[in-house]
C-alpha cells in the first residue's frame, strides 16, 4: 500500500515504551517489553508475531482490560488525542483508573475492539440487539432504547447480518461463527470509534468467511475513516489489511516498517523467517519451511538478542551480549539486529 504523508491523517493513539508485566509465583513475564508506535485516523498497523509474542496484550493495554492481577502496565505512555468540542485533549490512558468513568468513556466510544473468538466474548444470556444498545445507552446521552434498538438493527444490517430486524433479538449460540463475528463488529462500531482493533478475528473461520470480514472491515474503514490496529500471526493477511507493519517477538519489536519495506526488504531474520512460512500457489512447489525451534521460556532472562537461539544468521559472541537497539535502516524503517 503506498504510504500517505502524515498531514492527511490526524494522530490518534501515541504509543512510547509501553511495558506489562505478569507477576507470576514462577516469575515475572515481560509481556510487553518497550513498544512504541503511532497509529493516525484512516490509517492501518498490522501487528504480526507467534503466539505469546504479546500482540494481544498490547491491544488490552490500550484497552486498559488487562487481566489485573495478576498483570500490570508497569511503564510507558499510551497517549490519545481526543476531541472534545473541537478541542484536541490529550489522554494518558495510563494514568486513569483502569475502571473509573474516564476511561469506561474511551472503551467503546474512541476505541472499538473485536476480540478472537466471539462465543466467550458475549453473553449467552442476553439477546445480540441487548448487548449492542447496550454500548449505545452507555455512550451517548438522550438515545431512547427504541432509537438505540433501530440503529443496531441498521449496523447489523451493514455488517452484512441477512434479516436483521429479525436476528437482532437472537442468542449468539443461535448464530453461525461467521455471523457471530458480523455482529460482534457491529457492535464493536455502533457508537463510531476513531479505532478499531482486530484482535485474530478471523482465526475461528474458514477461509470464504474469512475473506468476506477482511473486505467488511476494509470497506467499513474506508467509510467511516477510522484507524485500524490489526493483529494476526498470518503475515499474508496482515499484508492486505495494513499500510505499516510491526513485527514483535518475545513481547518487543523486532522490525516495524511500511507495508512495502516488510514485503519487498525484510530484514530481520525473524520477519525473513515468518516470510518463508507463507504457503504460496505460484512459481514451483515447494516444501514450507517452519521456524526452527520454540520460544523460550517467558521466565528465563535474555541477556541478548531473544531470538537468538532459533537464528539462522546469529553471531555467538555478540548477538548473545547484549540487547541491540531498534534502528532506523531507511526512512521509516526500523529493525532490532545486530547485522545491521
Amino acid at each position: 500500500m503506498a504510504a500517505s504523508s502524515g498531514t492527511e491523517h490526524r494522530l490518534f493513539v501515541e504509543v512510547q515504551d509501553l511495558k506489562t508485566h505478569f507477576f507470576l509465583h514462577e516469575g515475572t513475564v515481560k509481556a510487553v517489553d518497550g513498544v512504541s508506535f503511532q497509529i493516525r485516523e484512516g490509517r492501518s498497523l498490522g501487528v504480526i508475531g507467534e503466539s505469546g509474542c504479546g500482540k494481544s496484550v498490547t491491544a488490552q493495554s490500550l484497552m486498559r482490560i488487562v487481566p489485573s492481577p495478576p498483570g500490570r502496565e508497569v511503564g510507558g505512555k499510551v497517549t490519545l488525542h481526543l476531541l472534545e468540542n473541537s478541542h484536541e485533549e490529550l489522554v494518558d490512558v495510563l494514568k486513569l483508573p483502569a475502571n473509573g468513568p474516564k476511561m469506561r468513556s474511551i472503551r467503546g466510544k474512541q476505541i472499538g475492539m473485536v476480540f478472537q473468538e466471539p462465543m466467550t466474548s458475549f453473553s449467552p444470556l442476553h439477546t445480540i440487539g441487548d448487548q449492542i444498545t447496550e454500548a449505545l445507552l452507555l455512550h451517548e446521552q438522550g438515545v431512547t432504547k427504541k432509537q438505540a434498538r433501530d440503529r443496531a438493527i441498521d449496523m447489523l444490517g451493514r455488517v452484512g447480518i441477512p434479516r436483521p430486524s429479525r436476528l437482532v433479538d437472537a442468542y449468539p449460540h443461535q448464530l453461525s461463527g461467521g455471523m457471530r463475528q458480523r455482529a460482534m463488529i457491529a457492535m464493536a462500531l455502533i457508537c463510531g470509534p476513531r479505532l478499531l482493533i482486530g484482535d485474530e478475528p478471523t482465526t475461528a473461520l474458514d477461509v470464504t468467511i474469512e475473506a468476506q470480514i477482511l473486505d467488511l472491515i476494509k470497506d467499513l474503514q474506508a467509510e467511516l475513516g477510522m484507524a485500524l490496529m490489526y493483529i494476526s500471526h498470518d503475515l499474508a493477511v496482515v499484508g492486505e489489511m495494513a499500510d505499516e507493519i510491526m513485527v514483535m517477538y518475545l513481547g518487543m519489536v523486532m522490525e516495524h516498517g511500511s507495508t512495502d519495506h516488510i514485503f519487498d526488504n525484510p530484514l530481520h531474520p525473524y520477519t525473513v523467517a515468518l516470510w518463508r512460512s507463507i504457503p504460496t500457489i505460484e512459481g514451483k512447489l515447494a516444501r514450507l519451511q517452519p521456524i526452527q525451534g520454540t520460544l523460550p521460556s517467558p521466565y528465563a532472562i535474555q541477556p541478548g538478542c531473544p531470538f537468538f537461539s532459533r537464528c539462522e544468521r546469529r553471531l555467538p559472541g555478540k548477538c548473545d551480549a547484549g540487547l541491540p537497539p531498534l534502528k532506523e535502516i531507511e526512512p521509516g524503517h526500523e529493525v532490532r539486529c545486530i547485522l545491521y
